[in-house]
């Protein structure tokens, strides 16, 4: 038996063939962030799990069943794996006030952990890209934050998403709605499931969501949110959903979308793609005006999402034709010892120009270089022989297009390589 040690099933190692995929994703998403003034927050991955029962709910299924706690060593004290976004950024704006000077719209990336069955695009290390203005109470910043989500998706040539939206109201809507929709599964007990049956009486709302084909007949026709709510919530949600249409966002309206975290409230949305499988969501969000409170703060507007870039990959993968390579703009080949002496001070020069150059290192002559050169991907061999090492020159070869190899000055070489 092999004592190897492996990684944590669900826990993924990123290798290189594909790292590029990922820096590429990373490099746009921060770009149109940027673009919408929103600033990046970093948060610890460790936090008291405290901060997550109170912050996204003691009855849902990630406070209950989902996340990676444990008790310090040093301490006692009760500590958790972030398993979201969202709370550690708020605890964050309220510890160090960041609020004092007027709103503020952040971004942050990194890995976040669930402990539940992996399956493709939802491992127990997976990894967002969240935004968060805080501060803003209007639809206005609903609106930006779908539109924002929708430039994204241009950019990077997707457009096999829907946009799914749906309003759940207010804390009292929604506690004058639960006794209705209580007293509706009562009489349809015998047909809930295990999950059902334990959320009847603490999270009732989350029964809606259930995609056990089973319960779809009773809950298709359950008593729906929208229908209960007042005149307040109604006119936010339309005002919602006319930014959209002054933006031209197709969109559907889903009355089952009703979030598995407490502190949303308003407008919730999901991004989906059929293309996904069962785990069709890429991006989700919502409001969640309640969650400063609830973590000890006075009351404050909130409104985000977040991205898996698990999933989002998945997507870009497959429109894999579609997506640049990150390759090496040239592959220095260099033989003879004055070659040797000369081609780390040229790849130096060429970087120095812009050009991004791998020095192949390891010995070997010409033809096992180019070898290697072609298979890199990169689109120009720069060669160093001893004649070029003595004249000052290089040899430069175009890898990827029919072309005449040429014995330039450096100078030219770079532009040759700028150019093609």
């Amino acid at each position: 038996m092999s004592d190897q040690i492996r990684a944590i099933r669900g826990m993924n190692d990123v290798l290189p063939d594909d790292a590029y995929l990922w820096q590429y994703l990373e490099d746009t998403v921060r770009d149109v962030f940027r673009q919408y003034g929103y600033r990046n927050i970093r948060t610890p991955i460790v936090e008291y799990t405290s901060l997550f029962v109170r912050g996204v709910g003691e009855v849902t299924d990630i406070v209950e069943k989902e996340m990676y706690s444990f008790e310090d060593s040093m301490n006692g004290d009760k500590l958790s794996l972030r398993p979201e976004g969202t709370a550690p950024t708020v605890r964050a704006a309220l510890q160090h006030n960041l609020l004092y000077n007027g709103p503020q719209r952040l971004w942050y990336g990194g890995p976040l952990f669930r402990h539940e069955r992996p399956q493709k695009g939802r491992y127990r290390q997976y990894h967002t890209f969240g935004v968060e203005a805080l501060g803003f109470p209007g639809p206005d910043i609903d609106i930006e934050m779908l539109v924002l989500a929708r430039r994204l998706w241009t950019r990077l040539g997707i457009d096999n998403v829907e946009l799914q939206i749906n309003t759940i109201g207010s804390n009292d809507e929604r506690r004058a709605f639960r006794g209705k929709l209580i007293a509706y599964f009562e009489q349809h007990r015998d047909v809930l499931d295990e999950d059902a049956q334990r959320r009847l009486l603490t999270n009732p709302l989350r029964i809606l969501d259930s995609k056990n084909p089973a319960m779809q007949g009773i809950i298709e026709a359950a008593p729906k949110l929208m229908d209960h709510l007042w005149e307040a919530s109604r006119a936010n949600f339309d005002a919602v959903l006319n930014g959209l249409k002054a933006a031209n966002i197709p969109y559907v309206i889903n009355p089952r979308l009703v979030r598995g975290l407490d502190y949303y409230n308003l407008t919730v949305f999901e991004w989906v793609s059929g293309a996904l499988g069962a785990q069709s969501a890429v991006c989700s969000g919502g409001r969640y005006d309640g969650l400063f409170e609830q973590l000890g703060g006075k009351a404050t507007p909130g409104c985000g999402f977040g991205i898996g870039v698990e999933r989002l990959l998945l997507l870009l993968e497959s429109q894999a034709a579609n997506l640049p390579k990150l390759v090496p703009d040239v592959w220095l080949v260099h033989q003879g010892d004055a070659a040797d002496h000369a081609a780390p001070t040229v790849a130096e020069q060429l970087r120095d120009a812009g050009l991004h150059v791998v020095l192949h290192c390891g010995g070997g002559g010409f033809k096992a270089q180019m070898k290697k050169a072609d298979a890199s991907g990169a689109r120009f061999a720069v060669i160093i022989g001893d004649n070029e090492a003595a004249a000052g020159t290089v040899s430069v070869k175009s890898l990827r297009a029919t072309a005449e190899q040429r014995t330039v000055a450096l100078a030219e070489a770079i532009q040759i390589v700028k150019n093609g």
